[in-house]
């Protein structure tokens, strides 16, 4: 599954980051396999998410999301 499928209030560890321009941006902020997200909200029409880890928050566009593999912890 990847960070875009996930709906609000979903606890999910991440797996693996697929290439991109943006791969290198998003482990520097702490997006590394291993890591646990909480997917916190949706913007209104759906593009950003808003998710947490790291005891920050942090907001994401889907086309991003969708490159990020994640396994659900609860």
């Amino acid at each position: 599954m990847t960070l875009k499928e996930g709906k609000p209030g979903m606890m999910l560890k991440v797996q693996s980051i697929g290439d991109s321009a943006l791969k290198q941006r998003l482990m520097t902020m702490g997006v590394i396999p291993g890591t646990t997200i909480k997917v916190l909200r949706s913007a209104p029409l759906g593009d950003p998410i808003a998710i947490s880890l790291r005891s920050y928050n942090l907001a994401m566009r889907r086309a991003d999301a969708e490159r990020i593999q994640v396994q659900q912890v609860q």
